[in-house]
């Protein structure tokens, strides 16, 4: 025997659902659906919906256009209130009467009020999307309520998937002592037959038209409204759902916005001249026939030939910019325009595409600004830097129902860990190991970072801890942007920037700017739930960004001394001012500052930073690697140096390091001390000139060294010397060290708080020549003492192992980030 089922999406909006509640659509003063009920009658039939209603925000008048069709029902979204704090609830009220649902209004402003009399009628309510906060008032106790108030609860179809499997789930784990125990707690009573027993029901929640049917219910034994009941006794109910993402909601978003643009501007009598409109329309309007034929396609794309010959003058204007680069991804790409028409059975190939073209057009015109930005700031034109701002802000515009979207997959997450904790306990199989409280690495860190792939000290740093997190089953992920885009490996995310920026008075710094939504949504898909940032640049803005609209916590390494940088680079007193205003901006944005030493910290607090968020952080070195018996006489063999001492700097060779120091101090010790040798590592925009300037002098440069090469060249020096005061931890120095190097290092940043004054080496005064030129010679005419200091400085070092420095570290960020985190709400 054939069995009967009624099959319908039980939450749809049309034209007649005036309101919007996201601010992006206030903004512009639309409304929050332009879709008329004939077509959603239409499109769910297509579907292969048995039956159709519309649930309007407090009304039915798109219920009541269609209800002379068959296979209808009159249904209503109504907002109704929780009078202690006028929490917002949305409850579907389904297949109603007009006069039922003008009683309705009367009782909606109490949601109790409200339930006793959907109660006394009879009407199949449902609660919709409960988990979400509407109006960011929603709490445990008003979802323990619900618990008390409804049998049905709602699958929602354009919410996130997690609310909607934490639903399940805590409804599914509900047993009578927990509905005894909520109805003690709130003195109610509840309004169903065994009410830890509830139902599921699903709807798409569409607004667009983009969505109708994408979430549905199936209900077996049934096959008319009328026979609908309150509590659907001895009925088979199924959800059918596509689950929803934020591309899903931001494409709504873009199509609410064309649709109301389409209304006021009479927009479609241009789209059959216009390639911009075309691809909007077939993009964004499925309910329009886009099948014009081959005389269409033939004008557009000699419409765009003549545009092309026109010559279009370049401005900064948003709209020029926006415009001409869109045409240009529409028309460079044969395939693009062609497979822009949605597949209605295709959801999620229709969001990839139109997400693809929203990151395409905003990372072009994004470039323009950036370029435009760094180029007047390099050039100080202060009045031009703050105009390309100005201007560059429209393109939030163009982003923001991404950014509005993803915020909203993620502000509820707090509820939804209570409510894993209050019914389900570990929970097993889900993402969010930040809710389980059993779990001991409750974190799961993306960390941004700008030198990954670069020779310096703090890219060889994120290199060793991406390979311990592997190796001791960490969640780290270094999310870093660079070009060419290098091998594929564990643990490393690498986007292809949109852009590079090379500043005029660092040829070998390079700024990459990053692809924002793109980092935005792996940060989504990949479930972080904490942002670390090792760049305030572009790379740390996007990490900024990520963190703020995925409602994550964020912390940050202050590791390079920008301002002091940008001073010695531009000699502009002004320049570092500005660095220094955006630096502590930046930084006092975030959670958490890990410092790398003591007088860094320090600094930042002068400059003021509160104190209580900077945490100085342990950093250790690869002890293995760096060894006294990795001396082999290679340097010797690299440049005939057969007798003497060999002085030895690592690093940048750049201007910032004050190697015109060192230089000043050898040219007068290598006068005094024969047969000394100073060896220079590294490469940098000084390097060319300081070659010249100690052609003369035992000065050898090596050029950058890696590996067991740099381990070796270390252990066949006897001294290392590191005149630099700009920086804030000094990598190198722990590598000296370790090789069995005694070091000479300045009073001024991190690198003299990695060694033992007296001990394991000399610390001089920053940014004298007369001071480290005595040290130089205190040690390199003291044989006994330079050999003493050198095995001190290994026996210092054999406790500062790479591994235990980075668990110490990984353990500080676990607690640092339930810190932040938790509790959010106690639970009561």
């Amino acid at each position: 025997m054939k069995s009967t089922s009624l099959k319908a999406d039980f939450h749809v909006h049309s034209m007649h659902s005036k309101r919007p509640s996201e601010w992006i659509l206030k903004k512009i003063g639309c409304s929050e659906s332009y879709t008329e009920p004939l077509y959603i009658y239409r499109i769910a039939k297509n579907h292969g919906m048995t039956h159709v209603t519309i649930t309007d925000h407090n009304a039915i008048d798109g219920a009541l256009e269609i209800a002379h069709l068959p296979d209808t029902f009159i249904s209503e979204e109504v907002t109704s209130y929780f009078p202690d704090n006028g929490c917002k609830a949305h409850i579907l009220a389904i297949n109603i009467t007009e006069e039922q649902h003008r009683e309705i209004q009367k009782y909606r402003a109490n949601i109790f009020d409200l339930t006793a009399y959907m109660a006394k009628e009879g009407i199949l309510n449902i609660i919709a999307h409960p988990l979400y906060a509407i109006n960011d008032r929603l709490t445990l106790a008003h979802f323990e309520q619900m618990l008390l108030l409804f049998k049905n609860f709602e699958l929602n179809g354009a919410r996130n998937s997690r609310e909607n499997q934490c639903l399940r789930k805590a409804l599914n784990a509900l047993t009578p002592k927990n509905i005894e125990r909520m109805a003690d707690k709130y003195n109610m009573e509840p309004l169903h037959e065994r009410p830890w027993e509830k139902n599921f029901f699903g709807g798409s929640d569409d607004h667009s038209s983009l969505n109708i049917a994408r979430t549905y219910t199936e209900i077996e034994g049934i096959e008319t409204p009328e026979q609908l009941t309150p509590d659907v006794n001895g009925c088979r109910l199924k959800v059918v759902n596509h689950p929803a993402t934020p591309q899903t909601m931001a494409m709504n978003l873009y199509s609410i916005a064309y649709q109301f643009y389409c209304s006021k501007f009479d927009l479609q009598r241009h789209t059959n001249k216009d390639i911009l409109l075309r691809f909007l329309e077939q993009s964004l309007r499925p309910d329009i026939n886009n099948t014009q034929g081959l005389f269409t396609k033939i004008y557009l794309i000699w419409n765009h030939r003549r545009a092309k010959k026109a010559k279009l003058s370049v401005s900064d204007s948003l709209i020029a910019l926006l415009r001409r680069e869109t045409e240009k991804i529409i028309s460079d790409d044969a395939d693009f325009f062609a497979s822009c028409s949605p597949d209605a059975n295709d959801f999620k190939k229709q969001e990839q595409k139109w997400f693809n073209f929203v990151t395409r057009a905003s990372n072009r015109v994004m470039l323009h600004f950036g370029n435009h930005f760094l180029d007047n700031l390099s050039g100080a034109n202060v009045f031009n830097i703050f105009h390309t701002i100005g201007s560059a802000g429209g393109l939030y515009t163009l982003m923001a129902p991404y950014f509005v979207s993803f915020l909203q997959f993620s502000k509820d997450r707090s509820l939804t860990s209570q409510i894993i904790r209050r019914y389900i306990g570990t929970p097993a199989g889900t993402s969010d190991r930040s809710a389980d409280p059993q779990h001991k690495d409750r974190v799961n860190v993306a960390h941004f970072t700008d030198t990954f792939y670069e020779v310096n000290g703090v890219a060889r740093t994120l290199q060793q801890h991406v390979k311990l997190a592997l190796k001791n089953k960490k969640n780290l992920t270094v999310v870093t942007c660079h070009d060419p885009v290098c091998t594929e490996q564990a643990g490393v995310k690498n986007f292809k920037p949109i852009g590079v920026h090379t500043l005029p008075e660092y040829p070998e710094l390079k700024i990459f700017f990053p692809p924002l939504l793109e980092m935005i949504n792996y940060c989504y898909e990949k479930g972080f739930n904490h942002i670390h940032t090792a760049t305030p640049g572009p790379i740390g803005l996007a990490a900024l960004a990520a963190a703020k609209i995925l409602k994550l916590p964020i912390s940050g390494t202050y590791h390079t001394a920008i301002p002091q940088y940008a001073h010695i680079l531009t000699g502009d007193q002004g320049i570092e001012d500005i660095a220094w205003k955006y630096i502590l901006w930046y930084y006092d944005q975030l959670d958490i500052i890990y410092a790398p030493s003591v007088s860094t910290r320090d600094e930042l607090v002068q400059k003021g930073i509160n104190t209580d968020k900077i945490v100085v952080y342990p950093r250790g070195i690869d002890i293995k690697r760096f060894h006294p018996e990795k001396k082999n006489g290679l340097l010797d063999k690299l440049f005939s140096i057969k007798n003497g001492l060999k002085l030895i700097y690592t690093g940048r060779v750049s201007k910032e390091k004050n190697l015109h120091l060192l230089e000043n101090a050898f040219r007068r010790l290598a006068g005094l001390v024969p047969g000394l040798n100073l060896i220079v590592v590294g490469d940098g925009p000084y390097l060319e000139q300081m070659k010249a300037a100690t052609k003369d002098l035992p000065c050898y440069f090596t050029g950058y060294l890696k590996g067991e090469t740099l381990a070796e060249v270390y252990a066949s020096a006897n001294l290392f010397v590191f005149p630099s005061a700009t920086d804030t931890f000094g990598n190198v120095v722990l590598e000296a060290q370790a090789s069995g190097l005694p070091v000479i290092v300045t009073d001024k940043g991190g690198p003299f708080e990695n060694m033992l004054p007296g001990e394991t080496g000399l610390v001089v005064k920053a940014g004298d020549a007369n001071s480290l030129f005595s040290a130089m010679k205190t040690l390199v005419k003291d044989p006994i003492r330079l050999r003493q200091m050198g095995q001190a400085a290994r026996r210092y070092m054999e406790h500062r192992s790479f591994e235990s420095a980075f668990i110490h570290t990984w353990q500080m960020y676990n607690q640092n980030h339930q810190k932040i985190v938790h509790p959010i709400t106690q639970v009561a």
